[in-house]
């Protein structure tokens, strides 16, 4: 990996968590649902032998609206 991509890698993960720090708490749980799901759905097609990108989209879908439902009203 050359400096370039590891500096470019560095800027996305600090944008990334400043991105977050305005958002309420219904859309960080939101977003972090999607995330997960995206990942636990990523490796599951993975694992069974299925399309990778079309599980990491499903689990997106389904983490997010997951993540969103479960907020407690305050």
């Amino acid at each position: 990996m050359t400096h370039v991509q590891r500096g470019l890698i560095l800027v996305v993960c600090a944008g990334s968590l400043a991105a977050c720090s305005g958002m309420s708490e219904r859309d960080q749980r939101t977003l972090s649902g999607g995330a997960i799901g995206a990942g636990v759905g990523g490796v599951a097609a993975a694992v069974v032998g299925g399309p990778v990108l079309a599980g990491a989209a499903i689990g997106a879908v389904g983490g997010a609206v997951i993540g969103n439902v479960t907020t407690p009203n305050h």
